[in-house]
């Protein structure tokens, strides 16, 4: 309890979801080992990952499915695919659409980990009271990018819910 006799939010689990972008998985030809790994990765560095969902690529099939997922949710949605050269990488061009602000210093810092995560258009932003990132389909690069960040994502989640912080 803090003096004000207000709960410590800073030991509140984070909440998590995963959104798998990838026609393949969607249509199950092929396996999402990025997006289970980016669920047990989350899990492991203390988010309590409360929803994993697929869908399609292309920025329509994006966007509805972040609209969705956000609506009342208070923590991050991670995706993972999408954010390539490829014509159906529309993940961007999805986030984009339903972000109210962007966070740039979050996706420069995701694509700055190694010399192909410069090749990632991934976009991250706020809607509502949730942090969206955009991190590629290789299961290597989504733990590499969301890792750039992981550690000042509880931090920037305060903030966002407006939760005491120590600064």
């Amino acid at each position: 309890m803090s003096a004000a006799g207000q709960a410590d939010h800073n030991d509140a689990p984070l909440c998590a979801k995963v959104l798998t972008v990838s026609d393949g998985v969607f249509h199950g030809a092929r396996d999402d080992t990025g997006g289970r790994g980016l669920v047990a990765h989350l899990a492991a560095n203390g988010f309590e990952v409360v929803d994993h969902r697929v869908t399609q690529d292309g920025a329509d099939e994006v966007a509805a499915t972040l609209i969705e997922m956000s609506e009342g949710f208070d923590g991050l949605i991670a995706t993972t695919g999408g954010t390539g050269f490829a014509l159906r990488d529309q993940t961007p061009e999805g986030t984009r659409a339903v972000i109210e602000r962007e966070a740039p210093g979050l996706a420069e810092a995701m694509r700055l980990i190694s010399p192909f995560g410069r090749l990632s258009r991934g976009v991250a932003g706020i809607r509502g009271n949730t942090i969206i990132c955009n991190t590629p389909g290789s299961p290597k690069g989504t733990i590499e990018q969301i890792d750039a960040i992981i550690d000042v994502l509880p931090h920037a989640l305060r903030l966002l819910h407006n939760d005491p912080t120590d600064h």
